[in-house]
C-alpha cells in the first residue's frame, strides 16, 4: 500500500493573489487557500485564513501579529513574506511558536532604486507642475523664464543606509555625476568605490541637496528622521523616502514643509498606510506614490518565485533559501 496517497494534503494559505509564476510552483505541493485581492485583512480574517494550514504566504501589507501566529501555530511551519522587509511580522512570537519566517531579499533592489531616481527627478524637475501647465490649456509655448525645477547634476545626494537598495541608488546617481554622502553602521567598500563618503547622519542632513532613505524599519529607525534632523536640512533640500513610512515622523515632516523649511519631498511610503495625510496630498512641492517600489511585472514575478520556493522548501523538509529567524 502506498501510504503517501493516504497522507493529508497540505494546505497553503496566501493572503491575496500573487503572480502565477509563484502559484504554479505551489499547486503541486498542496491546496491553495487564497484571500481576496487588494484587501487589508483584519486580524479575524487572517486567523480564519491561517487556521489548519501548513504554510502562510503573506504580503508586506499584511500585519501578522502574535494572535494570527497563534491561530496558525498548531499546523503552520512557515510564514513566507512576499517582500524584503519583515516589520509586518512579529518575528519574536513566530520564533517562540516554532514558525520559520522567510523573505525575498535582493528581488526588489533594481526596481526600488529605479523608482527612487524616478521620483527624485520628478520632484526636483517639478514634473507635476509642468504636467499641470500642459493639461491646463493655457500654455502659450516655450519661454525663457518658464522654469521647472533644478538640475541634479553636481548636487550632493545623501544616502541613509548602504544596503542593496542604497548602493543601487548610489550607482545610478553616480551616472548623473552627483556627489555622494552616506550613512551606515559600518564602512562599505562598494558604495565608496563610487566616490561616496561616509559621514555622521547629522553631517549628511546638513550637507545634502537631496536626502534619500534606505533603511529597514526597526525600533532604532522608527522616527529616525524627525524635527531634529529635518531642521538641519537646507531650505533648498529635498527628502526622498522609498524605505518604510515610519522611518519619518510624518507630522514633523508636514510641519517643516508647511513652514517652507525644506524645498519638498517625494514619498513612496507612509507612516500609517494606506492612509496618506491630506496635507501631503495637497502640497504642490510633495510627490506621493502608493508604495510601488517593487511594483514592476518582472520584480513581482521574481518575488513570487522566491516566496514560493521558501514555502516548497518548508513543505518538503529542505533548507530554506531565505530564512529570517
Amino acid at each position: 500500500m502506498n501510504h503517501k496517497n493516504n497522507a493529508r494534503r497540505k494546505k497553503i494559505a496566501i493572503t491575496q493573489p500573487i503572480p502565477d509564476a509563484g502559484l504554479s510552483m505551489l499547486r503541486p505541493h498542496g491546496e491553495l487557500q487564497i484571500g481576496p485581492a487588494n484587501t487589508i485583512h483584519s486580524p479575524e480574517s487572517l486567523c480564519e485564513l491561517v487556521t489548519g494550514t501548513d504554510a502562510l504566504l503573506c504580503f508586506v501589507g499584511d500585519t501578522i501579529t502574535e494572535i494570527v501566529l497563534q491561530a496558525a501555530a498548531p499546523t503552520c511551519k512557515i510564514v513566507a513574506n512576499y517582500g524584503v522587509g519583515t516589520d509586518n511580522i512579529d518575528i519574536v512570537a513566530a520564533s517562540r511558536l516554532g514558525i520559520r519566517v522567510t523573505n525575498t531579499p535582493q528581488a526588489p533592489t533594481a526596481a526600488t532604486a529605479d523608482l527612487t531616481m524616478a521620483i527624485m527627478l520628478s520632484l526636483v524637475r517639478d514634473l507635476r507642475g509642468a504636467e499641470k501647465l500642459a493639461q491646463s490649456g493655457t500654455w502659450d509655448g516655450i519661454a525663457p523664464m518658464q522654469i521647472f525645477g533644478s538640475d541634479i547634476v553636481g548636487k550632493t545626494l545623501g544616502i541613509v543606509g548602504a544596503g542593496g537598495i542604497g548602493r543601487a541608488v548610489a550607482k545610478r546617481a553616480a551616472g548623473f555625476d552627483m556627489k555622494l554622502l552616506y550613512v551606515s553602521r559600518s564602512q562599505n567598500a562598494e558604495i565608496e568605490s563610487l566616490g561616496a563618503t561616509r559621514v555622521p547622519i547629522e553631517v549628511l542632513f546638513e550637507n545634502s541637496d537631496i536626502v534619500s532613505l534606505h533603511v529597514a524599519l526597526t525600533p532604532e529607525t522608527k522616527h529616525l528622521v524627525n524635527r531634529s534632523l529635518l531642521s538641519r536640512m537646507q531650505p533648498s533640500a529635498y527628502l526622498i523616502n522609498t524605505s518604510r513610512g515610519a522611518v519619518v515622523n510624518e507630522s514633523d515632516l508636514i510641519e517643516c514643509l508647511a513652514n517652507q523649511e525644506i524645498a519638498g519631498t517625494a514619498l513612496d511610503v507612509f507612516e500609517f498606510e494606506p492612509n496618506i495625510p491630506t496635507e501631503l496630498l495637497n502640497m504642490p512641492n510633495v510627490l506621493c506614490v502608493p508604495h510601488i517600489g517593487s511594483a514592476t511585472m518582472e520584480t513581482r514575478e521574481q518575488m513570487a518565485r522566491m516566496a514560493a520556493a521558501n514555502v516548497v522548501a518548508s513543505l518538503t523538509n529542505q533548507p530554506l533559501p531565505n530564512p529570517v529567524n
